[in-house]
């Protein structure tokens, strides 16, 4: 085995967060909005503290920065504030529409990137652009809220505020002498062509611990030279910020009550006054020189293309001269990290760009963890010795065991700052190429006493955590165990079993909850899937009693095929195991059954005519009706298989056994998997829904570009439905059709859309899908690609052709765009060098064009570009 670079051995040492991850980039983008910090009675978390509350209110369960660090329990925080001497407030967070705000719903509004990142986050980097102009929050708000729907949003590239190139770029920078030594630079550049002046502040303070926790007082911070302060607390002792030069200012991280809540304030500094004293000359900073929240003045005026940095450094250890190492430290960080993707990216003979690609995405992926709390029962009902707060309906009441308080990794931190189960399982799934030990421990997270609910769900997100996400976990657990695996030699057997037997748990919530008639054939709402439905699918119209979901059933055909392939590989040391192999082999064998015998009436999910999967309703009257929706509902069952070698069978002889009672018994089920009973000339088993008839007729649709295949993917719901939408009348009107972009309907607030848009989760799901079926069928079965073109591949030729296609998105079009930047009509990312290499992963893509839609920072699950390069063969 090669010798393992810097990182890689930091990586290797146990318990990471009492050592090399300790600190991090854990602080959210935005912490105002968000549901934990909602005390309003009727529960508008948007409303209650908004971006302009933001500067005033000291936060109860977390915090918020520009590119900012903080310790792993977020004690701690150090982050950069910027003003440029016109704006009304400085500029400590990001700004965004909330949902209300936005044309399609909330939205961050500003230039942020997050360029590169360590797994131990031992040099960080990121690029904040600052407009010279007025900062256009009013414009912003104004020109997004008078568009429509079927209007695209206002963006801040559209506003005067970089025009003529006037604008900051500040570079902001971390590197780690050692566990507790950060060091920070600020590097700003005058983009313009006339000289310009701004100001930072590097922020340092604490997070409000002590005001809701009666047995921590309040913590401080004082100046014990011009250049050095001094902060101590109980919880995390002393630590020692080192500056040069600057106006040391000073107040206490506690709420304007004054400006807020029209009453008296408890101290006299309160949370806004740095912002207060900078931006209105107010007497506002403490002249005693302490407090919990200090910053360091510095002004600077920049030359035209000048640029000039800023160093702080943030220390455990009193030092003699902080600046001696500074420059040395944060070069070898920079050239290890330099190292270690090189290693990574050194298995491929990839292009420049696909590497810059692949390291944006795991940089992004890395940038986006976050330090999250929230504890529901204290929420709900208040701490010790504090009032009950009122609520009309509170939000997640029967979730009251929930008490996170863990580093996490977040969907996107402005958008999403709270995790999402279905999002993180496959953020796991690319977690587990650059950092398998936080891959590992963020999986077995999420099944934890304080996530999981007593009855076996798995939270779903903080708006709703009882609402249902697609069963994916497994998918992620068995994902990065052989992925570890492979690179290792060795699987991690405790980590598997730790969540295969959590798993059994969640498995048996599903059984109960969601094929509550004992059937095998599974609801769950709207899945993750947003409004991919004719109607709601978690709020029905009235009349129908029931809806079994194609999508539902797929899932759970999907994570009994995750179950038997671990509980086959636990079997290998522990025989006991073999039961849950027969158990999970029969259950499979029953909802492929039930997906094509539903009823007295022997109705199927698949339908003959259409050679589709559909959800199929049943009425009050006894009537059922398939709603025949050709979206990725119908293309799930894909997802249902495994290819397993016989030889795993073979050691199980009491599995083997019961197994051919099965078949010989009840042949009708074996009947329905795909040759069940039957190797390749590889000796491989395949266990699939998709006999290979509906292969071939389901892929026939999918790979048809009239249908679902685009030039950058496959769309969420078929081009078929542009001209013919579905409607279903029934207590109402009620109609789907292809929408490429943005949502022109309001369900689920309308900031994401699953009517016509590519999404990378489904899209890698379905590449690695058809890698199964290309391993046991090999070249034996090609198909036409695209379909009618008379050009035909194997299933791997296809995975490959299809990865490729998605890859488009992030290439460089014919007139030098990233195709997700298309509609860029002012050529800035075409054309501008500092901002042409600057990459976005968005939430989705246009279905027709690729351009990036809803979320710009996304990463998480669109950082799955970066394995689909690795990958592709």
């Amino acid at each position: 085995m090669s010798q393992k670079n810097a990182e890689e051995q930091r990586l290797a040492v146990s318990d990471n967060y009492k050592y090399w991850k300790r600190w991090g980039p854990y602080l959210a983008e935005r912490q105002w909005g968000t549901v934990r910090e909602d005390y309003s009675a009727n529960g508008q978390a948007w409303s209650f503290v908004d971006h302009d509350k933001a500067r005033s209110n000291a936060y109860r369960w977390g915090e918020e920065g520009i590119g900012g660090f903080c310790d792993s329990r977020e004690i701690l925080c150090l982050a950069p504030a910027f003003w440029n001497g016109k704006d009304p407030i400085l500029k400590e967070r990001l700004f965004g529409l909330t949902n209300g705000e936005g044309n399609h719903g909330e939205d961050v509004k500003e230039l942020y990137y997050h360029q590169v990142s360590t797994p131990t986050h031992s040099y960080n980097k990121y690029l904040y652009k600052y407009p010279q102009k007025k900062f256009p929050y009013s414009d912003l708000v104004k020109k997004n809220k008078s568009r429509n729907r079927e209007e695209p949003e206002y963006e801040i590239l559209d506003t005067k505020a970089f025009r003529n190139n006037t604008y900051f770029d500040c570079f902001i920078e971390y590197a780690k002498a050692d566990v507790g030594d950060i060091l920070m630079k600020i590097t700003v550049v005058n983009r313009a062509s006339k000289k310009a002046s701004i100001h930072v502040l590097p922020h340092l303070w604490f997070r409000n611990f002590w005001k809701h926790n009666k047995r921590f007082e309040r913590p401080t911070m004082k100046a014990i030279s011009d250049n050095c302060v001094m902060s101590r607390s109980v919880r995390n002792g002393r630590y020692y910020l080192y500056h040069e030069n600057g106006k040391q200012l000073f107040c206490e991280n506690e709420t304007n009550n004054k400006r807020i809540y029209n009453v008296e304030n408890e101290v006299p500094y309160v949370k806004d006054g740095i912002n207060n004293h900078v931006v209105d000359g107010l007497d506002t900073v403490n002249p005693e020189k302490k407090g919990s929240k200090f910053a360091v003045w510095h002004k600077i005026t920049l030359r035209a293309g000048e640029e000039k940095s800023i160093r702080v450094r943030l220390s455990k250890k009193k030092l003699e001269d902080p600046w001696s190492g500074f420059n040395s430290t944060f070069n070898a960080r920079k050239q290890e990290c330099s190292e270690f993707y090189n290693d990574i990216l050194s298995k491929k003979d990839l292009p420049k760009a696909h590497k810059d690609i692949v390291e944006r995405a795991f940089s992004g992926l890395l940038w986006t963890k976050q330090f999250y709390y929230y504890d529901v029962h204290k929420w709900l009902f208040g701490g010790p010795g504090e009032l009950k707060p009122y609520r009309e309906n509170p939000r997640n009441f029967s979730w009251q065991h929930l008490t996170n308080r863990h580093v996490i990794s977040m969907p996107d931190k402005w958008e999403y700052p709270w995790y999402a189960a279905w999002d993180l399982a496959f953020h796991m799934a690319s977690f587990v190429e650059i950092d398998p030990y936080f891959a590992k421990e963020q999986l077995v997270l999420m099944l934890r006493e304080s996530y999981m609910h007593p009855n076996g769900q798995i939270p779903a997100y903080e708006w709703n955590f009882s609402d249902v996400n697609p069963p994916v976990h497994s998918w992620a657990v068995w994902n990065v165990y052989d992925k570890d695996k492979q690179k290792t030699g060795k699987g991690d057997i405790p980590f598997l079993e730790k969540a295969f037997q959590k798993l059994l748990i969640n498995f048996t919530w599903w059984v109960n909850q969601k094929d509550k008639s004992g059937t095998d054939l599974f609801e769950g709402g709207f899945l993750g899937l947003d409004n991919i439905g004719v109607f709601d699918r978690n709020h029905m119209p009235p009349g129908i009693t029931r809806m079994q979901q194609a999508d539902a059933t797929s899932w759970m055909a999907m994570f009994t095929l995750n179950m038997l392939r671990m509980s086959l590989e636990l079997s290998k040391n522990n025989k006991s195991y073999e039961d849950l192999v027969a158990k999970f082999f029969r259950h499979f064998l029953n909802i492929a059954w039930a997906m094509h015998h539903i009823g007295k009436k022997d109705i199927s999910l698949w339908d003959d005519e259409d050679n589709f999967y559909y959800d199929v309703v049943e009425m009050d009257s006894g009537m059922t009706n398939r709603l025949k929706v050709r979206s990725l509902v119908g293309i799930i069952p894909l997802f249902a298989v495994e290819i397993i070698h016989k030889d795993l069978f073979d050691e199980l002889k009491e599995f083997g056994r019961r197994a051919a009672d099965i078949v010989r018994t009840r042949p009708d089920l074996a009947s329905l998997i795909s040759n069940i009973e039957e190797t390749n000339e590889d000796g491989n088993y395949l266990f699939s829904i998709m006999r290979g008839f509906r292969l071939e007729r389901l892929l026939r649709r999918m790979l048809d570009e009239d249908e679902f295949l685009s030039d950058y993917g496959i769309r969420s719901l078929s081009k078929y439905h542009e001209e013919h939408p579905f409607v279903f009348k029934h207590h109402g009107h009620h109609q789907i059709q292809y929408e490429p972009g943005e949502s022109r309907s309001n369900m689920f607030g309308g900031n994401s859309n699953w009517r016509g848009p590519i999404w990378l989760p489904l899209n890698y799901m379905i590449i690695q899908s058809l890698r199964k079926y290309y391993l046991f069928y090999g070249d034996s079965y090609q198909y036409e690609f695209p379909f009618g073109s008379g050009r035909k591949l194997n299933l791997k030729q296809i995975a490959n052709e299809l990865s490729k296609r998605l890859l488009k998105l992030f290439e460089r079009n014919e007139q030098g765009k990233f195709q997700y930047h298309s509609d860029d009509e002012s050529m800035v990312y075409a054309n501008d060098e500092h901002f042409r290499d600057e990459h976005l992963f968005y939430e989705f893509f246009h279905g027709d064009n690729g351009k990036g839609l809803g979320t710009s920072h996304q990463t998480g699950w669109t950082a799955l570009i970066a394995n689909l390069i690795m990958e592709m063969d």
